[in-house]
């Protein structure tokens, strides 16, 4: 008997079919946080069900898992982002679904935390078959770009400045968070990774900085714009703001002060200007020369009441530039969408002299079209999907960046 007939009865009897190597592969493996990548298994009999599992350890070193079954086709192939698994963790067509599918593994964690530094995020991918796993791969996400410079800001300014690669100067952009205090650096390592030199501001809860989201002077802003104008790497005409949450209150605040605020990106904002958070709710979240600014006092999470709030509505219309406004109609924190409507009529009825686009998401909660592919699963209030929430993000992530580069980067047409 000839060897390849000896070699063929071999592979046939022992179960592997004709096709004996198993392989998966994600391509690229080495991406960005907001990139996607393609996962793929052959060497699979036609018609055979097999499963991919991904796992990965997040910043708090809490294990997260998903798995899904996947049918192959008739090359016995497996496609994750043109192929809808017949059941597991997520059941439609996504690049990232193992990704954004995954749950915890400890049920006492109810978010996904980020890791530390900007370390990479390593995911794992195994191909079961037949209860047994017959290769492997992994992805590394990255959320600091190569050659991108993270520069710690002390003094008067507090905060953590990135410069993009590449020779500038560059367009800038004011990253500021909401509630939760500290220093936001996620969305400002993104931008920079797109080409903004961008400055990820803290205000309040970190260092030797106020420890309460209560009576902050919007000078300080100003301070912080002031300074960004006089780098050298940055277009000093060419600067925008983005924020989430109250983050996205203050940019819209700040938007409409500062004439140098070219364009403002609000994530899951408010209308108006909300009470101080989140002790003390008697008192105002901001002042301006010394003075409180008319603020909100909720009751509840619904749309605040146009009379109660008329006083401390954001005067949306003075800003000297473009707007982007993202929403989340299931966002279990406040009411988004319908405040960010809201800021929409508010710019029709006043002719609103620039372009106003509004990003509404019926599915997504408060972390509506976060810029990156994570765990979206979360056991808190946010509201929305872990589904409507990938979503989101996969649709908004081109928009912003390419709202930002019409608006900001010199060299975009106009």
């Amino acid at each position: 008997m000839k060897l390849s007939v000896l070699v063929a009865a071999f592979l046939f009897t022992s179960g592997l079919g004709v096709l004996s190597g198993q392989t998966l592969e994600v391509i690229p493996s080495h991406i960005l946080t907001d990139e996607q990548a393609a996962i793929r298994a052959a060497g699979l009999q036609p018609n055979e069900h097999v499963t991919l599992q991904a796992s990965l350890l997040d910043g708090a070193n809490a294990r997260w898992t998903s798995q899904a079954e996947f049918v192959a086709d008739a090359q016995g192939t497996v496609d994750v982002p043109h192929q809808a698994p017949a059941r597991g963790s997520y059941n439609e067509i996504s690049a990232m679904g193992l990704i954004w599918s995954m749950k915890p593994e400890d049920k006492r964690i109810f978010r996904y935390s980020q890791p530390s530094d900007f370390a990479p995020q390593v995911i794992d991918f195994q191909l079961i078959r037949g209860g047994k796993p017959v290769a492997n791969a992994r992805l590394e996400q990255r959320t600091l770009a190569e050659g991108v410079r993270p520069i710690k800001i002390d003094g008067q300014l507090q905060g953590m400045f990135f410069v993009p690669a590449g020779s500038g100067p560059h367009p800038g952009v004011m990253v500021v968070g909401g509630s939760e205090g500290g220093l936001q650096t996620q969305k400002a390592a993104w931008l920079a990774a797109r080409g903004f030199a961008a400055l990820a501001l803290a205000y309040f809860r970190y260092e030797n900085l106020p420890a309460d989201l209560q009576r902050i002077p919007l000078e300080y802003f100003g301070q912080a714009l002031a300074w960004m104008r006089q780098r050298p790497e940055i277009l000093p005409d060419r600067i925008g703001v983005m924020g989430t949450s109250r983050g996205g209150e203050l940019a819209l605040q700040l938007g409409s002060m500062y004439p140098h605020i070219v364009a403002v990106v609000a994530y899951v904002p408010a209308n108006v200007r909300y009470a101080a958070c989140c002790e003390n709710m008697q008192a105002p979240a901001w002042t301006w020369q010394g003075q409180p600014l008319a603020y909100y006092i909720p009751h509840n999470r619904s749309f605040p009441n146009p009379m109660a709030s008329q006083q401390a509505a954001i005067a949306v219309e003075h800003t000297h530039g473009p707007i982007l406004l993202i929403s989340g109609e299931d966002d279990g924190v406040w009411s988004s969408s319908l405040m960010t409507g809201a800021i929409v009529n508010r710019l029709k009825d006043s002719h609103f002299q620039f372009a106003v686009e509004h990003l509404n998401y019926a599915h997504a909660g408060h972390l509506a079209g976060r810029p990156e592919f994570v765990p979206d699963w979360h056991g808190g209030n946010a509201g929305g999907t872990a589904r409507g929430d990938a979503e989101s993000s996969a649709d908004a992530i081109p928009k912003v960046l390419e709202f930002l580069h019409r608006n900001l980067d010199v060299n975009a047409p106009q």
